[in-house]
This record gives structure tokens, C-alpha cells and sequence, in this order.
């Protein structure tokens, strides 16, 4: 993340024409500076706009390879850690609002149309988004809308659910690819699939997954996984902080813990050619005493990495955690780059949109996290010099830029700020706050180097 963002992750496209390869990265760097910008408003001229639309409409250019290059650049990301985790998750983008555009299908009814997008985040143990390796889209024929009671009988290949096996292979591939760092595939309780955990088995690459089938399992007396988790004996309790929802406060939360190592067993309707069985390690991490109201946190977890003492287990309950990183990310993409807004002739134009805005909502989730964690970092690992400068210059009321840059959290509170955000030094900036502030820092920026050279 040197002195241009866009460079970095978009320098080394390859669409087959080294103009199309400009427009991407210059298009990425419009809507990095204004995120909640329509298209015309980002390109700040008609001949800009038109350009835009040209490339989103250019049936020569895949969301694919408009994806390629920040991949690559997510990779390198990948090789400085030593683990990292694969997060995956899926949204709907409704676009009932547009029903011009073409290709879309239904949502959760027949009353809505989109698309559905499930997103592989590549994401740190502390929290920290390295990027994207893969996104897929598809939609729903309004010809099988109420064909789900038919879905036992269909092979996963031919179901939604094979969006988690195919984020399993992206990562597979990946861990090829950087052999020093373990990967570790991360989902909720609707990845609970045995199809996964047998192909994690076989690829040898790791898995973690929040369980919500009582599987049977390889064992002398209780064959079912959960009642023979809940005989475990406790190892150890774990405080976690459980954060504020609605009108249920912030409150902490003590966990105990519970673990055993099982061999899952494949349901009857497996192919007989399927692996029969998978070890695995089972972790229980349950609420003894909720606060009256208060909804028992309970996680059965299920993972391929040998989780045997309290210490492992810990930091698999951890490692869950970061999954609602990936929600987030989905947050911003739609709440801030605001994709269900835009308007296309058909869905490949949209698919193109979304890969260009998916990199810029990465983007703006890196920077609300990485302030965070690293608020003592350098501002010129993630920002040009005349942002910060026109930035420290507009918030202090001055034409004299200090020698020296801020550090990074100072910078992000100071867009923050721009962007309405009032708290304290306690209270960190979100997300909504940082979008809206890089929208004001595009035109402040702007408006600095008419007076002053590019440094």
C-alpha cells in the first residue's frame, strides 16, 4: 500500500489492452476518493463518465480478470503472516428497484430481484483484512422458486451450497501459492457440510466451522457429535466480550469450554465412493449462566487443525470470531460504495462495477481496521502526500503542512472527523464515518494541488 493504492492493486491487470488496463486503475483511484459517489460524480466530467460506462459495458473485460490483480497483490499480503484466515460469507444485492436490468433473478421471494454474492475475505487472527482471493455470483431462476424441498435429492454441485466447496478450492490454490502461511477456511453454521469437511480432508488444507448438525460420529458408546461433546469434562472458561445489539447492552460473558476429538461420519446419501469417515476435533463453548434476558451464547465448533489442550481451543473460539469481518466488508459494500444503487442495462455491466467497488470497499475496511490496530504507523504507507498534507492543513486551519507525516491513526481519525464523526479518543471511527470523510478528502485534496505542487 505505497504512495497510489490503485497502482498496487490494479498495476498489474491484464485485459488484453493496455488502455483498458489505465481505465481500470484510474476508475479504481475515482471511486477510492469518493466511495458513495454515483459514477458521474466520481469521474467529475462527462468525458470521464462515458469512459466509465464504456469499460463497465465492454464485454471483452470479466469480473475475473478485473479481480486478478488485487488477488495477486492479496497473495503477497498473505506471505508476511504466518496465519490467515479464509473467511467466506454471502449477501444479496437486491436491485428490485432497477427492473430494467437484465440477467437478474429472484431473492428470498418473488417480489425481489438481484443477485447473490458470496465473498472469500482473506483476514488476519487480529482482525486485520488482507484482501480478497475470490467472489461469486450467481442468480436464482424464478422457474424453481419453491423447488427447495427437492434439495436432498440434487447433488451438491447442482446447490447453493457449493459455494463453500468452490471458496475451499480458491483457498486451496492459494495455499499453494504461499506455502509458508496456513490458511485456514472460515464459516458459519450453513457451511456445516460434509462435502467440505471431505474435501478439506483430501486437498490436506484446514478448516474451522461453526456446527448446526448433530452428525454421527465414529465411537464405542454415544454416536451422536453433540450429546458426546456435552459429556466432556470443562477444560477451562473463557471471558469474551459480547458486543452491544439493538437494545441489549455491552455486557462480558464467561464461556465454558469443552473439546473432543471424533471421526465424522458421511450421511447415507454420500456417494459409496465418498471418504467414509474424517477426523476431526469437536469444541463446545457455552454460556453456563446468561444474565436474565440475555440470549445464551452457545458455539459448537468443528475443525481439522488439532485443537487438544484449553490454550488451542482458545484460539479457535478466537479465530470464529474474526468471521464477522467478512460482514462488515459486506456492509460497506453496500452501505457505503451503495452497489444496490447503480443502475446497469444488465448484470455482466453490474458484475463489473461490483469488482472495481469490491476492491474499494476492501479498501476503506482496511483502513477503519488497520487505524485500529496499527494507529502508530506512518500515514504514507496508505496515503499520498498531498492528501495527508491538504488533510492536516484543513483540519488545523493552516497553509503549513508539518515536516513530518502524522501517524496513521491520526490520519484516519482526522477523516473521520470530515466525515461527521464526534467521539472521543476512546471511541474509534467506524466505517460509515471513514467513507464519508474520503469523500470530502477527494475534493479538499483536489482543491490543494491547484495551489501547490504534486510532491
Amino acid at each position: 500500500m505505497s504512495d497510489n493504492w490503485a497502482e498496487n492493486e490494479f498495476g498489474q491487470a491484464d485485459l488484453g489492452d493496455r488502455r483498458l488496463n489505465q481505465r481500470l486503475k484510474r476508475l479504481a483511484q475515482q471511486r477510492g476518493q469518493m466511495p458513495q459517489a454515483s459514477i458521474a460524480q466520481s469521474t467529475h466530467d462527462l468525458a470521464g463518465t462515458r469512459a466509465a460506462y464504456r469499460f463497465y459495458d465492454n464485454e471483452k473485460v470479466a469480473m475475473e480478470n478485473i479481480l486478478e490483480p488485487h488477488r495477486q497483490a492479496t497473495l503477497e499480503r498473505l506471505r508476511e503472516q504466518p496465519v490467515v484466515l479464509a473467511v467466506q460469507d454471502t449477501t444479496q444485492i437486491d436491485l428490485s428497484r432497477h427492473p430494467h436490468t437484465q440477467g437478474v433473478g429472484y431473492l428470498q421471494d418473488l417480489g425481489h430481484s438481484g443477485f447473490l454474492l458470496h465473498s472469500t475475505l482473506m483476514v488476519t487472527p487480529e482482525r486485520q483484512p488482507l484482501g480478497l482471493i475470490q467472489q461469486q455470483v450467481w442468480t436464482r431462476d424464478p422457474k424453481d422458486y419453491g423447488k427447495r424441498h427437492t434439495r436432498h435429492q440434487r447433488p451438491t454441485e447442482q446447490k447453493e451450497s457449493q459455494k463453500w466447496l468452490t471458496s475451499l478450492q480458491a483457498m486451496a490454490l492459494a495455499q499453494q501459492q504461499v506455502p509458508a502461511t496456513r490458511l485456514v477456511s472460515v464459516g458459519d453454521s450453513e457451511a456445516d457440510l460434509y462435502p467440505l469437511f471431505r474435501d478439506a480432508h483430501q486437498m490436506q488444507v484446514a478448516f474451522l466451522i461453526r456446527a448446526c448438525r448433530d452428525r454421527l460420529i465414529v465411537a464405542e458408546a454415544e454416536k451422536h457429535l453433540w450429546h458426546n461433546l456435552e459429556q466432556q469434562p470443562v477444560i477451562g472458561s473463557l471471558e469474551v466480550v459480547v458486543p452491544r445489539q439493538a437494545e441489549r447492552p455491552l455486557r462480558t460473558a464467561q464461556l465454558m469450554i469443552r473439546l473432543v476429538r471424533v471421526s465424522l461420519q458421511a450421511p447415507k446419501r454420500e456417494p459409496k465412493s465418498s471418504l467414509a469417515q474424517v477426523p476431526a476435533w469437536a469444541l463446545l463453548a457455552c454460556e453456563a449462566s446468561p444474565p436474565p434476558g440475555s440470549e445464551r451464547i452457545e458455539w459448537r465448533l468443528i475443525t481439522n487443525l488439532e485443537t487438544s489442550d484449553f490454550e488451542q481451543a482458545c484460539q479457535r473460539v478466537s479465530w470464529y470470531s474474526c468471521r464477522w469481518v467478512v460482514e462488515m466488508f459486506h456492509r460497506v459494500l453496500k452501505s457505503g460504495c451503495r452497489i444496490e444503487e447503480r443502475q446497469f442495462d444488465d448484470l455482466d455491466n453490474t458484475k463489473r462495477y461490483l469488482a472495481v467497488d469490491s476492491v474499494v470497499a476492501w479498501r476503506v475496511l482496511y483502513l477503519t481496521l488497520t487505524g485500529r490496530q496499527l494507529p502508530k504507523m506512518s500515514c504514507e504507507a496508505l496515503f499520498e502526500a498531498h492528501e495527508w498534507q491538504a488533510l492536516y492543513c484543513f483540519i488545523h486551519k493552516t497553509n503549513q503542512p508539518p515536516p513530518q507525516a502524522p501517524t496513521l491513526g491520526q490520519v484516519t481519525r482526522w477523516i473521520a472527523q470530515l466525515g461527521g464523526f464526534t467521539g472521543s479518543q476512546k471511541i474509534q471511527p467506524g466505517t460509515t464515518a471513514l467513507w464519508q470523510g474520503l469523500q470530502r478528502l477527494s475534493d479538499i485534496s483536489r482543491s490543494w494541488l491547484i495551489f501547490h505542487e504534486d510532491p
